[in-house]
């Protein structure tokens, strides 16, 4: 291995082209300059220097340390710039994990927010159920985990930021649905499962009732009018007319879920981070800003 100090010392060397010079520079005395400089000669079994009454100047193997020296020291410069970049430089490659139905909803004016903001922002997106994402964002294949319910089950290496409120409840198409439309649901969200055994304790129930695998498929099918369906409020009329989708009854039972943010406690706190984070935030909050029905 070699010493970087020595390698200075074998640059100063030979650019003032006297030990006495290269040691008065440096601040160090010439006896230790001169015994790095054997040490040196002692390791590679060379000589470094041929030393006149005029100074000294590199043999040839002098010359192909020193030229090995000025490589690795702008290699130590540019590897410099590059951390300093990465932890102040609005700038790196992050990736977001959610539930593609909540993603559909969540993200365009997050994406959209971000691209105006940080430009060299690279955002990638990973799919997955809610439990899934939480396993993702403590295994580290994502950096930022959003989820919309009963949010992430509690970790110590996670910290989770409640974003925004959201109403799952009863929808239909503004159009009056037929008496004997089936209601539509996904069975696998809490809060879904929640509002239909509500509505069976009441009695409030459709004859028929279908299971969907996708809140995007339950609110397609509303929209053109092949039921009801259960659906949070806030992503039921984004990305529609306002008045394409209502409530079915707001007197019918429905459940107030909280949509969470959740990342590592140990994250890296680069100033890219910090604007992916901050966004995700301000998303949340301008969508709480609109009051649920």
């Amino acid at each position: 291995m070699y010493d970087l100090v020595g390698l200075r010392y074998v640059r100063a060397i030979a650019a003032f082209g006297s030990m006495t010079a290269a040691a008065k520079q440096l601040r160090v005395s010439q006896p230790t300059l001169s015994v790095a400089i054997r040490g040196l000669e002692t390791r590679l079994r060379t000589s470094l220097f041929h030393r006149g009454a005029k100074g000294v100047v590199p043999t040839a193997s002098g010359q192909a340390l020193v030229h090995a020296a000025d490589e690795i020291f702008a290699l130590l410069r540019q590897t410099d710039e590059t951390i300093r970049g990465i932890e102040s430089a609005p700038a790196g490659r992050f990736v977001i994990g959610c539930y593609h139905s909540f993603g559909a909803f969540f993200l365009p004016e997050l994406l959209r927010d971000l691209a105006l903001r940080a430009p060299a922002i690279e955002l990638a997106l990973w799919e997955g159920t809610g439990p899934q994402v939480r396993d993702a964002v403590v295994d580290r294949t994502v950096h930022f985990g959003v989820d919309a319910g009963i949010g992430p089950r509690p970790h110590h290496d996670l910290v989770i930021v409640p974003m925004f409120r959201d109403r799952m409840a009863v929808m239909c198409a503004n159009r009056r649905p037929r008496p004997t439309a089936p209601l539509f649901y996904v069975p696998r969200i809490p809060s879904s499962e929640n509002v239909v055994e509500a509505l069976r304790a009441r009695r409030k129930l459709p004859e028929r009732i279908v299971p969907c695998g996708d809140l995007e498929l339950v609110k397609s099918l509303v929209l053109h009018g092949a039921g009801v369906g259960v659906l949070p409020w806030r992503m039921a009329r984004s990305g529609t007319p306002r008045e394409a989708l209502r409530l079915l009854d707001p007197a019918l039972p429905s459940e107030v879920d909280v949509a969470s943010l959740f990342y590592r406690g140990d994250l890296h706190r680069t100033r890219g981070a910090m604007l992916v984070r901050d966004a995700l935030v301000r998303r949340g909050k301008e969508l709480d800003a609109v009051q649920l029905p």
